[in-house]
């Protein structure tokens, strides 16, 4: 098993839920010099990779969307590989770790003329056996449901790593409904539906 610290947990979790898989932005409390030490050891442990473009657009640090430039100019963006969406648990859609359209660096803003179309809904994914996804899966879809700190304490996770998993990976990812109810002696306790 990967050992991640917390930011790297945040930035690998945050480019998972991306669609275009871009590690980019990161979190504006990382300063610069932590930021390449986070990066770089991301880079060497290959949870996260360095996509070239075709797009001759300027890094930007007000933007935080493109990691540098190449000597010809062209755009370099990150994107967490296939390893890195294993390290916190989510199954890759396919054998690509950058998404289609990795050519293309992103923009500032979105284009005017471009028509905006309907959120689609969540794509059925399901989750590697013995992942810590699953193992939260079972937590939830279990009768008594789980308390955030019984989840930390199976799976080694921070209580933002969990609460995390439960919004991106289990509702935006999988489309699961978690809910959750106050109860006494125990807490809030979130639940899945049995499957």
């Amino acid at each position: 098993m990967t050992k991640l610290f917390d930011t790297q947990l945040v930035i690998l979790s945050a480019a998972a839920q991306r669609e275009d898989r871009n590690v980019l932005p990161l979190p504006g409390s990382l300063r610069v010099g932590a930021a390449a030490k986070v990066v770089g050891a991301l880079l060497s442990r290959g949870l996260i990779a360095e996509t070239p473009t075709e797009s001759q657009t300027k890094a930007d640090a007000a933007l935080n969307r493109i990691w540098h430039n190449d000597e010809d100019g062209n755009a370099i963006l990150l994107h967490i590989t296939n390893a890195g969406l294993a390290a916190i648990g989510v199954e890759p859609e396919s054998g690509d770790s950058a998404p289609t359209g990795a050519d293309e660096a992103p923009s500032a803003e979105a284009s005017q003329d471009t028509p905006t179309e309907p959120a689609a809904a969540p794509k059925a994914r399901t989750p590697r056996e013995g992942t810590k996804q699953a193992t939260l899966i079972a937590m939830l879809r279990a009768p008594d449901g789980a308390t955030i700190e019984e989840i930390m304490a199976a799976t080694g996770w921070q209580s933002h790593t969990v609460r995390g998993a439960m919004a991106g990976a289990l509702k935006k990812k999988l489309g699961l409904e978690v809910t959750s109810e106050k109860m006494d002696g125990r807490g809030r306790v979130y639940r899945l539906p049995a499957a």
